[in-house]
């Protein structure tokens, strides 16, 4: 794709642009449309149940059927909400989610755009996201909405900035924001891998990626057994499913993030196995964390608010700060 945007924009080059993203969004769909239904397999095992085993074999349309439901539902706009915000908020906490993943490269030959602040971008656009989740609660005109919104912007607002740190020793390792940059500087053996010398770095990032999910422990901005549905309670039909997908887009982009960043990326843990393509290793290491955000989920209940920002700002803050000044001084003892 950089060899496109290198040259002019012209008829040929904006179709091939848009069949690469059109190609790109239907592969994010599928990953969303079946980590839904891995994700309720997976929970059901756990939890000594069946999970879907009815539409299609094996259950495997569960989800279609789920999302075809969702599309035909009527779409409902409360009389007195803010009827303009009210309807683009979803597509506010939607397109962020999409456009960061155009920088995230799979391996040495197959990525979009190789911005040489590829993670500065990560973290600029998810930030977004945010915004569209307050619009929605306070557009809704309905109260549980608006601290269902409030709630979400502290607590995303607050695992930013530790998340953003915790970069920081990563970025010092490497030189360089460019994640092609960073997967190159970590080898192809795993004890290259940034996650030994930035484990800290690397246990701050999870966590607080997590709660940038919002996804269990951390899922207060739904809280339905609190808030009825949180900041989307008015939302129905395909303009809830936005904010479901964008969820499940940011699951795709902070697996992938953690892998490059940390985990070596396309890079074999191993030298002797670099036969096995690099996109295998990717993909292994991408469903690896996939598969334990989802065992998370099947395991830890929900912590109260006052415990969930009293981690942000006393725990994970701190200890990310503690990561740079060991990063400095591994560099300065064992990196010459």
């Amino acid at each position: 794709m950089n060899e496109l945007l290198q040259g002019p924009m012209t008829w040929t080059v904006f179709l091939q642009l848009f069949l690469l993203s059109a190609c790109m969004l239907g592969i994010v769909l599928f990953f969303v449309t079946y980590a839904i239904y891995f994700e309720r397999k997976i929970l059901g095992w756990m939890q000594f149940r069946i999970g879907p085993n009815r539409v299609g074999p094996l259950g495997l349309l569960q989800s279609v059927a789920d999302i075809a439901k969702l599309l035909m539902k009527e779409d409902t706009v409360p009389k007195k909400a803010d009827r303009f915000l009210f309807t683009i908020a979803p597509a506010i906490a939607f397109i962020p989610s999409f456009s960061i993943l155009a920088t995230i490269p799979y391996t040495e030959t197959l990525h979009f755009a190789n911005l040489d602040a590829g993670v500065l971008y990560y973290v600029a656009l998810s930030g977004i996201s945010t915004i569209g989740i307050v619009i929605a609660g306070w557009a809704s005109n309905n109260k549980y909405s608006l601290l269902g919104g409030m709630r979400s912007a502290a607590q995303m607002i607050s695992y930013e900035v530790p998340l953003v740190i915790s970069v920081t020793g990563v970025i010092m390792l490497s030189g360089s924001m460019n994640l092609m940059t960073v997967v190159q500087q970590q080898g192809d053996n795993f004890w290259q891998w940034n996650v030994l010398p930035q484990i800290i770095g690397f246990a701050v990032f999870v966590v607080a990626g997590i709660s940038e999910l919002n996804r269990t422990p951390f899922d207060l901005p739904e809280a339905e057994s609190e808030l009825v549905a949180g900041y989307h309670v008015e939302y129905s039909g395909f303009r809830f499913a936005f904010f479901m997908l964008a969820e499940y887009v940011y699951v795709f982009a902070i697996s992938a993030l953690t892998t490059l960043l940390f985990l070596g990326g396309w890079q074999a843990p191993l030298a002797f196995l670099d036969f096995i393509p690099g996109l295998i290793w990717f993909l292994l290491k991408f469903a690896a964390i996939v598969f334990f955000l989802i065992w998370l989920r099947g395991t830890l209940p929900r912590i109260r608010v006052d415990q969930l920002m009293s981690m942000g700002w006393k725990v994970l803050l701190p200890l990310s700060l503690l990561n740079i000044f060991v990063t400095a001084v591994y560099m300065e003892l064992f990196i010459k």
